[in-house]
């Protein structure tokens, strides 16, 4: 048998569980689980958005701070 402990929650959040269960008889550990998990995937999926973008930062800098651009907007 898991390990179990009691948690705190207030009533808004213990509402907000509620709305949220895929079915009725599912509990809040499940509920609080999959909250989990679609968590630490979102974060590692925004840390590849941010490892990609400063890839990117040297190269638009390259292509974007460029004398012929200058020239245009002194056009």
């Amino acid at each position: 048998m898991a390990e179990t402990t009691t948690i705190q929650v207030d009533k808004i959040v213990l509402r907000a569980l509620n709305q949220i269960k895929d079915h009725p008889r599912q509990t809040y550990n499940e509920i609080i689980a999959k909250a989990v998990d679609i968590f630490k995937k979102h974060k590692i999926k925004n840390q590849y958005d941010e490892f990609l973008h400063k890839i990117q930062q040297q190269k638009m800098k390259e292509l974007w701070n460029n004398k012929e651009d200058e020239a245009w907007n002194n056009a």
